[in-house]
Order: C-alpha cells, then sequence, then structure tokens
C-alpha cells in the first residue's frame, strides 16, 4: 500500500509546485523595489529596508492564525484562500502607485504578503506529507528549487519592467508609473491560479498527519506531543529558519546597491538587476542538485557544510572588496539553495498532527527577512555598505551549528512532565 504513495502524489506535487514558482517570482522583485522606491522617495537603507520589513513581518503576525485556520478548513481551501489574499494585495499598488504614496506601497507589501504566509503555512508541510517521511527534505529541495525559478525570472522581468521604465521616465516620480502594471498582471495569474486550485482534486493532507501521528515512534512523552515547545528540534528549527531568511533577503536586498558602488563594480540599477539573477539562479541550480545529494548524503550535514560555506564567502568579499566582493557574494545563492526546505524538514519531522501547527511556527519565524535586513541597514548607514554584510555572517554561523547538532531530536524530561508525588498520591487515592 505505502509503496504506491509516490506514484498517487506525483500529479497533486506538480500542482503544489506552481505555487512555489509564483511566491518566488513575487518575492524576489522586492529586491527590485528597494532600489527604484529608494531613489522615487530619497530614502536612507534603514527607510528602504521597511520594505521588506512590512514584508516579513506578515509571516510573524499571520503565520498562527494561518496554521488554525487550515485545521479548520483543510490545505486546499486555505491556499485557495491565500492565492486571492496575495492578488488583492498585488492591486493594491495600483493607489499607491496613483497616490505616490510609501505608506500606501507598504501596506500592499503587507496584504501580499499575508497571502503567500497562508501559502507557505499550507504548501510547505503538504510537500513533507506526500511521500516517504525519510525523502522529505529531497522532495522540498525539488519543489524550491521551481521557487528558486520563479525568483530568477522576478529581477530579470523586474530590472526591464520597473528600473528600465524608470530610467526611461523624465523623473522617479514619474517612474512610479513602472510598478502598476507589472502587479496588476501577477493579480489576474494568482486570481487564476486560485481556480485552478479550487478545481483540482487534492488528497487530504489532515488525514496522512493522523497516519504519520499513529506510525510516528517519538521520544516525546505522549501527555507533551500536544507543546510545540516540547520538541527542541522544532524550536531551535524556528530560530535557524529566522537567521536563513533573514541572511539570505539581506543579502539580497543590497546586492544592488553595492555593484553599483563604483568601488565595487559600479554598475547602473538595470544591469545589476540582472546579475542579481545570478544570486536567485544559483539557488535554483543548487536546489535541483540538492535534490538529487540528499538521497545519498544525510540532510543534516548537507547543511553544515553548505552554511560554513557561506561564512567563508562573505567573509572573503569583506576581506577583499573590489570585484571579486559581487562574485563571492553572488556565490552565495548556490550554498543558500537547500537550506530552507532541509531546515523545514528536519524541525518538522516526526511531529505528525502537530505538523500544520509547527509549520505555522517556522513560518513565523520567517520574520528574520524584516529584522535582519534592518540591521544591515543600520550597519550600512553607519558604518558601510560592504562590512554590513557581516550581519548575514552571523546568521550563517547558526544555521552551521543547526546542521552539525541542533536539528537532533531529544527527549523531553519525563520526571519534570510528571505532576508533583503528592499529586499523584491524591489521584491514587
Amino acid at each position: 500500500m505505502s509503496s504506491s504513495r509516490p506514484q498517487t502524489h506525483t500529479r497533486p506535487l506538480t500542482v503544489l509546485t506552481s505555487l512555489f514558482f509564483m511566491w518566488g517570482l513575487i518575492t524576489s522583485l522586492n529586491d527590485i523595489l528597494i532600489p527604484h522606491l529608494k531613489a522615487m522617495f530619497s530614502l536612507s537603507y534603514v527607510q528602504a529596508m521597511l520594505i521588506q520589513f512590512c514584508f516579513f513581518a506578515a509571516y510573524f503576525i499571520v503565520s498562527v492564525p494561518a496554521g488554525r485556520l487550515l485545521q479548520r478548513l483543510g490545505y486546499q481551501r486555505g491556499i485557495v484562500a491565500g492565492l486571492c489574499i496575495a492578488a488583492v494585495g498585488c492591486l493594491m499598488f495600483g493607489p499607491a502607485e496613483s497616490l505616490r504614496s510609501y505608506p500606501l506601497f507598504l501596506g500592499a507589501l503587507f496584504v501580499l504578503a499575508a497571502g503567500i504566509t497562508l501559502l507557505q503555512v499550507a504548501a510547505n508541510p503538504y510537500v513533507t506529507l506526500l511521500g516517504r517521511p525519510e525523502t522529505a527534505s529531497s522532495r522540498l529541495n525539488l519543489t524550491q528549487a521551481f521557487n528558486s525559478l520563479g525568483a530568477t525570472l522576478g529581477p530579470l522581468l523586474g530590472a526591464v519592467l520597473i528600473l528600465g521604465a524608470a530610467d526611461q521616465a523624465a523623473s522617479a516620480a514619474q517612474g512610479g508609473d513602472s510598478v502598476q502594471g507589472p502587479y496588476q498582471a501577477l493579480a489576474a495569474a494568482l486570481f487564476v491560479l486560485a481556480l485552478v486550485m479550487a478545481m483540482f482534486r487534492l488528497p487530504d493532507a489532515r488525514e496522512i498527519e493522523r497516519a504519520a501521528e499513529q506510525a510516528s515512534h517519538s521520544d516525546v512523552p505522549a501527555a507533551e506531543r500536544g507543546r510545540l515547545t516540547a520538541h527542541r528540534h522544532l524550536v531551535l528549527g524556528a530560530v535557524a529558519i529566522f537567521a536563513y531568511v533573514g541572511a539570505e533577503v539581506s543579502i539580497g536586498s543590497f546586492l544592488i546597491n553595492l555593484m553599483a558602488d563604483p568601488a565595487i563594480a559600479g554598475l547602473d540599477h538595470v544591469q545589476a538587476g540582472k546579475y542579481l539573477a545570478l544570486y536567485w539562479g544559483a539557488a535554483m541550480v543548487g536546489r535541483f542538485a540538492g535534490s538529487a545529494i540528499m538521497r545519498h548524503v544525510r540532510a543534516s550535514r548537507v547543511l553544515a557544510l553548505v552554511a560554513a560555506a557561506n561564512v567563508v564567502l562573505i567573509g572573503a568579499a569583506i576581506a577583499l572588496g573590489g570585484p571579486a566582493a559581487m562574485w563571492l557574494l553572488l556565490a552565495t545563492g548556490l550554498m543558500n539553495a537547500v537550506m530552507f526546505p532541509t531546515i523545514f524538514s528536519l524541525a518538522l519531522e516526526g511531529l505528525g498532527a502537530l505538523t500544520s501547527r509547527g509549520s505555522g511556527l517556522l513560518c513565523m519565524a520567517i520574520v528574520g527577512g524584516a529584522i535582519v535586513p534592518l540591521l544591515q541597514a543600520l550597519v550600512a548607514d553607519h558604518v558601510g555598505l560592504l562590512v554590513s554584510f557581516a550581519v548575514p555572517l552571523v546568521c550563517y554561523v547558526y544555521i552551521a551549528h543547526y546542521g552539525a547538532a541542533g536539528h537532533r531530536p531529544v527527549a523531553v524530561d519525563v520526571d519534570a512532565a510528571e505532576p508533583p508525588a503528592g499529586a499523584a498520591l491524591g489521584a491514587a487515592a
């Protein structure tokens, strides 16, 4: 019976992969919006990073309600709702552009991210459940590769449709017109995808969760299984997700401005936007490769090695400067490739019926994409742009630790979980 599951789930996995592609494309467009809106509204680095702050703060605010919503609606209807919310957020870019309002741009980004948060909370654990547990990391890496395909196309399209159009405009204010069209097209695509998802018949992931719970051999006492904090590897995994998303978003957010620096590469914003596609494209290649590698090499070992490699790459970029720094930082995209899906699957291992709630906690940790870029922006404004990349370097140090040791499930102290002796005697009496 179980041997037929991978074949049975091929079509659902194919449909879910389209979601990963869409939110990858949308998220990477933020890296194009940052230099565009920074010039349009004459923002500091800290002010410009409010773009990422408002986008990724939605993960922290919406993730827990999204997890509860999925438990009531089911994964499929939750995905449809998420697509519609994201589409509404895209449509809000029209009024923001017309009114030339930076706060309204930030509000549109928050609504858009709220929809994507619901998609993330649903789709990531869904993929881990549709197949054998031992290949969950490999399977999630494969679907995340298409997320990276979308993230690669995002900067290429944005460089032409947003930055290119802005450069051709008579002023930065007129350049705001270049934002509305691309996001209206995205809204239409999201509504169409929501319709397709509503019509497609997907397996009930909640039934799969219950089966996984019954088959699980978790060392966590039964009385403690309802508490997410009882699962140490999940809690530490949430910190790792915070660090990873924060580091990846920070690097992507500052790369265009760094490559435009005459001391580094002296590229104009359109050229730099196209080079940024290499950062996300490397992640796509790495995820396809990682999906194959982790069928033979332990996922946690791969995670520790690639995180350590990024520590070396960023350290060398800061030390060397010049064009070498640009290429070394672009190369971190390749090492980033397997991190998110690997951390996600390691952290959800053995949770059973707690999977959707655990996914909500992990998606809350994506708020790292809001916090870490702000920290780097503070360093960039006061110390220097290149030196500020030390902030994501510290994040990768922690991720290397999680891959080496922090991912291991540790049994809860049973004695600590038991009631006091007096209470036990009273119950026995």
